[in-house]
């Protein structure tokens, strides 16, 4: 009996454990909805110049993301001589492969992509629990049965970086550098559990 009560406030513990993210910092509940605006402008194609590195190996080209209506991008990945690295589709909830080179056409490879470009480009979220740092106020949201943190700089009021995260680990982080009329010029995707990684230059 005494073993499992034991277990019981270990398990206890382990789940009320704080993600490092958030670690000691105080929670509200709120109900807001937090705005992603970098790739917001429907009259805009936003290139950038692009380096994929997946499993060591670096792939460099342009990204173009286009929005095309209300909650409906593109995505394409391209060599700087026009050929196609990956095209993909996010239309609501609906995620369509349009094509995908060889080499990068596995699943790992894919959902991966696929939750990296959802999270880059959602422009309305729904934030259930609000933290303060020093110099950020954190929301917390949802995609995907993941956690996800928007840090939105006290001073700026721009969008500085996301996290997204399982209940005790971060998996991935999104870095927005040098913000200037709702365009992010350097935007850096780090994955703290699988070996990819992406930075991204906008050219003007």
């Amino acid at each position: 009996m005494r073993y499992l009560l034991i277990n019981i406030l270990f398990l206890s513990l382990i789940s009320c454990a704080s993600l490092s993210t958030t670690k000691n910092l105080k929670t509200t509940s709120i109900n807001k909805i937090v705005e992603n605006s970098y790739f917001s402008n429907i009259e805009l194609d936003y290139v950038y110049k692009a380096k994929i590195n997946v499993n060591n190996n670096n792939i460099g080209g342009l990204l173009i993301v286009k929005k095309i209506k209300k909650k409906h991008h593109r995505v394409v990945f391209t060599t700087e001589f026009g050929n196609k690295i990956f095209d993909f589709e996010f239309n609501n909830n609906v995620f369509k492969v349009n094509s995908i080179m060889e080499q990068l056409n596995k699943k790992i490879v894919i959902n991966a992509l696929k939750k990296d470009f959802q999270l880059l480009i959602k422009e309305f979220n729904k934030a259930t629990n609000k933290f303060n740092d020093n110099t950020h106020f954190i929301y917390q949201t949802t995609l995907n049965k993941k956690d996800n943190y928007y840090f939105i700089n006290k001073t700026t009021k721009n969008l500085d970086k996301i996290v997204m995260a399982s209940k005790h680990k971060e998996k991935v982080t999104i870095y927005f550098k040098n913000k200037k009329n709702n365009i992010a010029k350097n935007i850096q995707i780090k994955h703290q559990n699988f070996n990819m990684n992406m930075q991204l230059n906008y050219l003007n």
